[in-house]
């Protein structure tokens, strides 16, 4: 008899994989993308059929998948192309600490793990509700950027900006944190910076290494508090620019440790 949950599980960005490994549900993915990195045994054990806005069709077509999940409109071309190759897809547009939380219940209800998922909730849940409790006992918030681009600039998305204040800093650009697409957060100007005087900054630059020293040197930015005194920090980008677990984990704890660190 088939199982009514799906069985063969192609995951295209890295926080399904890992929701699904931490559910113990691991056993249902077939494919993942390139970028995987958590949990490290993923690589290992499971075919890479994606980067993040390409992906082999054939390959996933192959797989046999009654299921492939997504994120964002930006791997909106290639769910359409497996649309039309009659594959079910089903693309997450979560960008909020709360969005997470819920696709996290969502995913785990779709394959047959609702209680689990809901047990995981409540201990990130808890997590959070803990770090409120320290930030507000902090003696003082840093200013914070966070650049997610060097090259335009770009700045934080929503979720980092809610967990920089999660953490105790204030966000200085949190009108650009509310825009989904990283176009949209681009800095113009970035003499803008300069006048919002971040005590922090700290860089995740997409899979690349963050330069502390080349942000430093930029035009200017030597009258910033955070540059005058050597508090640039760089968080990887798989460990907070992925919407899923990481993010509310190893994420939130760095920016905690960053941040605990000035206001001490």
């Amino acid at each position: 008899m088939k199982s009514k949950y799906p069985e063969r599980i192609v995951c295209l960005t890295e926080e399904t994989t890992e929701t699904l490994y931490l559910l113990g549900e691991e056993d249902r993915i077939v494919g993942i993308s390139g970028f995987t990195v958590r949990p490290p045994r993923a690589r290992k054990e499971k075919p890479k059929v994606s980067a993040f806005t390409s992906a082999k069709i054939d390959r996933i077509i192959a797989l046999e998948p009654d299921l492939v999940l997504g994120f964002s409109d930006l791997q909106a071309d290639i769910a359409a192309e497996l649309i039309r190759r009659g594959v079910t897809v089903l693309v997450f547009n979560h960008r909020s600490v709360q969005e997470i939380l819920s696709m996290i219940r969502t995913l785990g209800a779709m394959v047959g793990a609702g209680q689990r998922a809901d047990e995981l909730v409540g201990v990130y849940e808890n997590n959070i509700d803990h770090s409120l409790v320290r930030a507000a006992e902090l003696p003082r918030r840093p200013k914070v950027y966070f650049e997610e681009w060097d090259t335009p600039q770009i700045s934080g998305i929503r979720w980092v900006s809610e967990l920089i204040t999660i953490a105790g800093g204030d966000d200085i650009f949190p009108e650009l944190a509310v825009c989904p697409d990283g176009k949209s957060r681009i800095i113009g100007d970035p003499e803008e910076v300069i006048r919002r005087a971040p005590d922090i900054i700290i860089g995740s630059w997409c899979g690349k290494k963050f330069r502390p020293e080349k942000v430093a040197a930029r035009r200017g930015w030597d009258a910033i508090p955070a540059v005058q005194n050597g508090d640039l920090y760089e968080i990887k980008s798989a460990e907070i620019l992925q919407p899923g677990p990481a993010a509310l984990t190893d994420g939130l704890d760095q920016l905690q440790k960053i941040i605990g660190r000035w206001s001490a």
